[in-house]
């Protein structure tokens, strides 16, 4: 239930940083890399809309697997931020080569 001062993804890092109005602060990432990987997060949505909105919880879905002709996977697995003026979603992505795979989304202060 903190109020969110600011959140932006950092796309150089791929983490999804989170600004409160009590001066801390958090950043949100995938760190599941392992060889042969290529993780990265991204968004359609507008984050500057969320600037004073409380967060209230975040919830992990997962998407179908895509394979390509070679064999190489795509994985997608959805982040829902709920807040009081709304959801906004991250897409986290991992393309391998079916050996590895998987998400591994941790917290930690920023």
């Amino acid at each position: 239930n903190k109020t969110i001062e600011k959140v932006w993804l950092d796309e150089e890092t791929d983490r999804l940083n989170f600004k409160f109005t009590d001066g801390t602060g958090m950043y949100l990432f995938d760190d599941g890399q392992s060889c042969c990987e290529h993780r990265y997060m991204v968004t359609a949505d507008d984050l500057t809309e969320y600037a004073n909105a409380k967060l209230l919880d975040l919830e992990l879905k997962d998407a179908p697997d895509q394979e390509d002709e070679y064999g190489e996977v795509h994985e997608i697995q959805f982040l829902d931020v709920k807040t009081n003026m709304g959801v906004f979603q991250m897409a986290n992505h991992n393309e391998h080569n079916g050996y590895y795979g998987g998400f591994w989304l941790v917290a930690r202060p920023l």
